[in-house]
């Protein structure tokens, strides 16, 4: 009963989240059976409205550009897909080049383009950064090697570095971060040597964000993402970020909203811990309420939860 003298429903318990009911089968990783793990990577599972939000997503970016404009198009190598968007802070003749900020989109390795994340770059233009989202092949194109994904990420990186003076942009200030799956390739851009790789300086990322990702590739090769990946040995150990974390140079946020699944979370606190001992965390954020796709919604808001922390990394604006 509240104050009005109403008598008020008890609270709705969501019977959608998380796997069906059914009998405990033989454990597959840790204390989950083959059912519970691969609903703990399936984001339908734990957030039944992901369509909604996948759209909405889409929605808010078309509202964005409508507002600021269409970004330059840059391509940044050979093939179709290898092209970013680059939304331009706006900058009096003579100032001083702009910091930039690179996120790389998540959708599971299958799905996401660069127009859908959009909206992010009101937060940035307004702080005075310049906002780059880059395309990439999906896993479906590359037949199951994400490889071919993760390189494409550090060649985009690589020639935002280089060709920042071009568009206003300061190379020596490049942040980058990502969601889900984007935040997975950001993290392998995070522990990439890049002056062996790339031919650029291994500081070229000066700090980073990840959100909700994945970073250790071992329980996910158990999943049913086996069933579009092709997972490899070298896969699991190359592009398993926590496990290269000598090679880490940039400070880092991590980051999982609390209505996440269980795999989502353990993955990023077990990262954060791993980043903590490396002496190289900023800050572990725990999104209370917030789940898969609801917290990087977040970024959009120089007060929200993300934004705020984001700009703080960066040196911009409040936080």
């Amino acid at each position: 009963m509240n104050d009005t003298g109403i008598v008020l429903p008890p609270p709705r318990v969501d019977p959608y989240r998380g796997p069906p009911p059914h009998e405990k089968g033989p454990l597959v990783f840790l204390d989950y059976d083959q059912i519970e793990l691969d609903a703990a990577y399936d984001q339908a599972v734990y957030q039944p409205n992901v369509l909604q939000l996948n759209r909405r997503w889409a929605s808010n970016s078309a509202r964005a550009r409508a507002r600021i404009g269409e970004p330059l198009r840059r391509a940044y190598g050979e093939t179709p897909i290898e092209q970013l968007d680059i939304f331009r802070a706006k900058q009096a003749p003579g100032e001083k080049p702009a910091p930039i900020f690179v996120f790389i989109h998540g959708g599971a390795w299958i799905r996401g383009s660069a127009e859908a994340y959009s909206a992010m770059a009101e937060l940035f233009l307004g702080a005075g950064a310049h906002y780059i989202v880059p395309d990439f092949v999906n896993v479906a194109e590359t037949g199951g090697d994400l490889f071919p994904m993760a390189e494409q990420v550090c060649r985009a990186i690589a020639w935002v570095w280089r060709n920042a003076e071009s568009f206003g942009g300061d190379r020596d200030r490049i942040f980058v971060g990502g969601q889900s799956s984007g935040a997975h390739l950001a993290a392998v851009a995070l522990t990439t040597d890049w002056s062996r790789q790339y031919g650029v300086p291994a500081d070229i990322i000066k700090a980073g964000m990840c959100t909700s990702g994945m970073y250790e590739l071992a329980p996910v090769r158990l999943s049913a993402r086996a069933n579009y990946v092709k997972f490899t040995d070298a896969m699991v150990e190359k592009l398993s970020p926590i496990r290269h974390l000598d090679r880490l140079g940039a400070p880092l946020i991590v980051s999982y909203g609390t209505y996440e699944s269980p795999e989502f979370i353990r993955q990023a606190k077990e990262l954060a811990a791993a980043v903590r001992d490396a002496g190289r965390l900023i800050e572990l954020i725990v999104g209370e309420n917030y789940s898969h796709l609801d917290l990087p919604e977040t970024l959009c808001n120089p007060y929200g939860v993300l934004g705020a922390a984001v700009l703080k990394m960066m040196g911009l604006g409040p936080g």
